[in-house]
């Protein structure tokens, strides 16, 4: 059988470096906190220093192996090396254009920027904290949005006991800024 038949794809998503992610908006900065930026360095390191290593030979040992076309061990090491290889790209290419912003000295603020933990109220009388963090670095199930996304964009710049609109699919809403808080600044 030819092999253009066995081979899984290599297409369009060997291109993609995202890893997932969203893209940065055209002519932004990439902003991210030190504790973020902590975080992707490590995973690149553990990648390039453990993890691809510890594949390559496994992809080795079972390239010595003789028929290469039916032994699983090569065929997924070399998949998986696609995937580190493709991740590595992106923590690269992510790493080199971030802009380390420190939250912490704003704190004490009252006005919101990057890195702010935020409770507003909705129209509904709702009342929600989100902490506002950089694309890469965003858990959503923590209460963190990225700095890009709709909400925190209409919170920027506003401070506490500022209404601010939010348009939303379901139409536009009011949301009341409560409380903004900061992380403090490091001992040191």
């Amino acid at each position: 059988m030819s092999k253009a038949f066995t081979k899984e794809s290599d297409g369009a998503d060997e291109d993609d470096d995202s890893g997932g992610l969203p893209p940065l908006p055209a002519g932004t900065k990439n902003y991210i906190t030190p504790a973020g930026y902590a975080r992707l360095r490590a995973e690149l390191l553990e990648l390039i220093d453990v993890e691809r290593p510890k594949v390559v030979d496994v992809v080795h040992w079972a390239a010595s192996n003789g028929d290469r076309s039916e032994n699983g061990d090569y065929l997924y090491g070399k998949k998986r090396l696609r995937e580190i290889d493709r991740r590595i790209r992106f923590l690269t290419k992510r790493l080199d254009i971030a802009e380390v912003a420190d939250p912490s000295a704003h704190h004490g603020n009252d006005q919101i920027f990057f890195g702010a933990t935020v409770t507003y109220a909705t129209s509904k009388g709702e009342e929600r904290t989100i902490t506002i963090k950089g694309v890469d670095e965003v858990d959503h199930l923590a209460g963190e949005v990225s700095w890009v996304s709709p909400i925190a964009r209409a919170l920027l710049k506003a401070r506490e006991g500022d209404e601010v609109t939010l348009s939303t699919p379901g139409g536009v809403e009011t949301l009341e800024v409560l409380e903004v808080r900061y992380p403090a600044p490091a001992a040191g």
